[in-house]
């Protein structure tokens, strides 16, 4: 294992039956990186989490993660890292103090650090004024706060969370994003699963992650530049009609529909735009507005996939 790394992963693999839910995956995370999961619903996320967390086995390959196989001493494993599950295992009928207390029965923190570890997370989660409050009587990103400070009550070296925000209010990321970013300055490292890709903007590094293979990995920035060719926004009404007149333009790459607009991946924008204007007239689409723009991360894995299921036949998820 590289001495910087915080997990290394090789060749991990994991089948139910017939189906391959992660295929071969191989990437290494450096100590106090922040790194980010990126794909959808089965893709594969959750699954290389629980395997990287030791819940569950691995069919091939192994992953270091602090320096233990999950392979072969899972449960070394375990008490080097705080796995947040998607379904993470508050108490509600106890309260946000009693939750504390709880997991640091759990994890056997000594008593004489038991206060002021719990009084840091309380501050560091913004909680302390909810401490005595139900964990039923939460807001769901006050839930998945107070779910966060107990998965850290016994200062792990590497954090999984899988979907932290999830269903949670824009405000409410922001906060959980904000945590994440004070515990990287602890020097903690970070894997975190999303579906959000505005989310994994945040991130040192992202993976994506699409049918149980990584499609790229790198800084978001870099990810970007990956495309190839030019994309274009088009606001036109009809987006659905629009899309289908665009079917087999020359120069067209892929058209991918953003509420009432289209992102058309071309080869050369200057060359192809005015073919895609012509073809949306012939139809009675008259754009409203067409502009060169750069590529997010959403359009990126957008047309990774398309290009990836286009040459093996496989239809998007």
């Amino acid at each position: 294992m590289s001495h910087n790394a915080a997990i290394e992963v090789q060749e991990l693999t994991r089948r139910f039956g017939p189906i391959t839910a992660v295929d071969h995956l191989s990437m290494t995370i450096p100590r106090g990186e922040l790194f980010g999961l990126v794909g959808p619903d089965g893709g594969g996320k959750t699954t290389t989490l629980r395997m990287l967390a030791g819940i569950l086995p691995p069919t091939e390959g192994d992953a270091l993660v602090a320096g233990r196989s999950v392979r072969t001493a899972p449960e070394a494993v375990k008490d080097r890292i705080a796995y947040m599950s998607q379904r993470f295992g508050l108490y509600g009928d106890l309260t946000v103090l009693e939750n504390l207390g709880f997991y640091a029965d759990l994890f056997e923190i000594p008593k004489r650090m038991r206060a002021a570890r719990i009084d840091h997370l309380l501050g560091f989660s913004n909680l302390a004024p909810f401490k005595d409050r139900l964990a039923d009587k939460l807001s769901g990103g006050m839930k998945q706060k107070l779910g966060l400070a107990c998965a850290l009550i016994h200062t792990p070296e590497i954090l999984l969370l899988d979907e932290p925000t999830n269903g949670v209010d824009p405000v409410s990321r922001r906060d959980f994003w904000g945590i994440l970013y004070e515990m990287l300055k602890e020097g903690v490292t970070i894997l975190t699963t999303t579906a959000y890709l505005d989310e994994a903007e945040r991130c040192n590094r992202v993976g994506l992650m699409h049918q149980g293979r990584l499609l790229a990995l790198d800084a978001p920035r870099r990810i970007k530049t990956l495309m190839g060719g030019d994309l274009v926004e088009i606001l036109v009404t009809e987006t659905w009609r629009a899309r289908a007149a665009l079917a087999g333009v020359p120069g067209i790459r892929g058209v991918t529909l953003f509420g009432n607009r289209l992102h058309v991946a071309v080869e050369d924008a200057a060359r192809d735009l005015p073919a895609v204007q012509r073809a949306l007239e012939a139809a009675g689409l008259t754009p409203r507005e067409a502009r060169r723009i750069t590529p997010s991360l959403e359009d990126v894995f957008i047309a990774m996939v398309e290009r990836r299921d286009g040459a093996t036949g496989d239809r998007a998820a």
